[in-house]
């Protein structure tokens, strides 16, 4: 009868292990707040610090200038100054609600397209998947100045469609132009003013759609690709339309998921900058709201351009905070259809 023997190695104790992975822990939280401090919070702390430098009525009159009695005696200089102001909080109005128009025509469309090409792509198999998810994230790899040039080469007078955006075959030459939401129901319009769409606020939704349109596609496409067809076909099965299934089953999974990919949408169209600067061809007209804040700077108008930004921090603000709900909720979201899915009735 032999003896085995047994040896054992002894454990490293726990406590080493936990105390040198709180220490990674704490310092890589301590790097990640100090760059976060450094390049968000301190930036976007000092645009607000700026607007306000010279109080609260300076920032206020940026965007509704005083009223001045006619009666008043004023000098030139300080009749000058009333027009400058009046003139300035105009233009800044003015690109507002450009960039709200925008983003009217603009998150709309890319919520259809992202909506599309996810169910496209994660619920059929066909060649070419895989290109058409490198060409979703082809504005991610192209500066915006380039894809705005692009449209410029594409639509201008002597560009790809030139032709066609100044010579449309109506009774007399046409071309689509931008007519606002004030008393009509649709914003774009045809006229004979513009020789072109680009140079227009038109080319501005275009050059602004191409830039967001990945945000809700790609917002949507990893949700949808986890929670898988399952649900689909057995709505279907049992014999509901694909409207219906859409409806009732499809959408209510991926609610959190497409509201994030608006949001970021949403935000990225109203602070784009590149390919709008391109295509707007710097007419006052064109401006929005980062253009505005860009002449502003250029005119040595300090308190207006900080004052306008604050528009755009606090745009970002908002975003980041509706954006970590949303995370939330869908983080929540996923897990319960995981749960739903691995705990069945035996």
């Amino acid at each position: 009868m032999s003896s085995v023997a047994t040896f054992q190695i002894p454990a490293a104790p726990a406590s080493a292990h936990k105390v040198k992975h709180s220490a990674v822990g704490h310092l890589l939280v301590a790097i990640t707040i100090l760059f976060l401090t450094l390049f968000i919070v301190l930036p976007v702390a000092n645009v607000f610090s700026q607007a306000l430098s010279n109080g609260f009525a300076a920032y206020w009159h940026a965007f509704f200038p005083p009223a001045v009695d006619p009666a008043a005696h004023l000098s030139v200089y300080e009749k000058h100054r009333v027009v400058a102001a009046v003139d300035q909080a105009a233009r800044t109005w003015s690109a507002i609600r450009l960039s709200c128009g925008i983003a009217l025509i603009v998150v709309p469309l890319n919520i259809v397209f992202g909506l599309v090409a996810a169910w496209a792509i994660t619920k059929f198999r066909f060649h070419g998947r895989v290109f058409l998810l490198t060409l979703i994230d082809l504005p991610f790899s192209i500066s915006p100045v380039i894809a705005g040039l692009v449209f410029v080469l594409w639509f201008g007078r002597g560009g790809i469609l030139g032709d066609w955006g100044t010579n449309v075959t109506w009774p007399n030459p046409t071309s689509l132009a931008w007519q606002g939401f004030s008393g009509h129901w649709w914003p774009l319009t045809f006229t004979d003013t513009y020789t072109g769409i680009i140079f227009t606020p038109l080319a501005i939704v275009i050059s602004t759609a191409f830039v967001t349109f990945p945000f809700v596609a790609r917002s949507l496409i990893p949700l949808m690709d986890t929670q898988g067809s399952d649900e689909e076909l057995a709505a279907l099965s049992l014999g509901a339309t694909g409207w219906r299934t859409f409806r009732k089953v499809t959408l209510p999974n991926i609610r959190w998921g497409l509201l994030y990919g608006a949001i970021l949408c949403t935000a990225r169209t109203f602070g784009e900058f590149g390919a709008v600067s391109v295509v707007s061809g710097h007419i006052d007209s064109n401006d929005t709201i980062p253009l505005r804040v860009e002449k502003l700077w250029d005119g040595y108008n300090m308190q207006g351009s900080f004052s306008v930004a604050t528009l755009l921090a606090l745009l970002a603000v908002v975003t980041l905070v509706i954006k970590g709900a949303v995370e939330f909720k869908t983080k929540h979201a996923e897990v319960g259809t995981t749960v739903a899915k691995e705990v069945k009735p035996g």
